[in-house]
C-alpha cells in the first residue's frame, strides 16, 4: 500500500512540473517579459518594416553552417567569466 501512495505522490509531483507558461491559469504571454532586445527589434520593425539598403547584405553561409555544427558538437570556446559579479564595460 505504501508503494502505491509513494508512486501516486511521485506521479503528482512530476505532473505538477509539466505546467506550461501559456496555461489558462498563467494567462497569455506578457510582451514585457521578453526584455530590451525584443523591444528594440520591434521598434526597428515599426520604424521601417521594409528597409532598403545601399549595398546588398553580405554573409557567409558556409561559415554560419560551420558555427552551427561546432555549437551542436560542443566544440565552442566558453566565454570568459568576469569576477566580481558587477557590470563590465569593455573589460
Amino acid at each position: 500500500m505504501n508503494i502505491k501512495i509513494a508512486g501516486a505522490c511521485t506521479a503528482a509531483l512530476a505532473l505538477a512540473g509539466c505546467a506550461t507558461y501559456s496555461s489558462p491559469e498563467a494567462g497569455k504571454f506578457n510582451p514585457e517579459d521578453f526584455g530590451e532586445a525584443n523591444r528594440m527589434t520591434y521598434a526597428a520593425m515599426v520604424v521601417d518594416p521594409d528597409p532598403e539598403y545601399d549595398a546588398p547584405m553580405e554573409g557567409d553561409a558556409e561559415l554560419a553552417a560551420d558555427a552551427v555544427t561546432a555549437y551542436r558538437e560542443g566544440d565552442v570556446d566558453e566565454p570568459e567569466q568576469n569576477s566580481g559579479g558587477g557590470l563590465s564595460f569593455g573589460n
